[in-house]
């Protein structure tokens, strides 16, 4: 079943768009490794606490800290 299409006026940019589900986002993620090998990991989800320092400290290295207060 597809989705509604949205409306031709306008104001149809305006409709929001549902959020992206878990399983969607899974499926992209599953489809940036397969297709052009980029790993998308939540920190959160990495349950080996030293491989979660070495990703944290990596992502820092090559992207900057995050923003403080920063919601994800």
């Amino acid at each position: 079943m597809s989705a509604p299409a949205l409306p031709r006026c306008a104001l149809g940019r305006l409709v929001p768009h549902a959020p992206t589900s878990e399983t969607e986002l899974f499926l992209m993620r599953r489809r940036a490794w397969m297709e052009q090998r980029v790993a998308v990991l939540a920190i959160d989800r990495i349950r080996d606490e030293w491989l979660r320092q070495a990703v944290t400290n990596e992502a820092n290295r090559l992207y900057g800290e995050p923003i403080k207060g920063a919601s994800r």
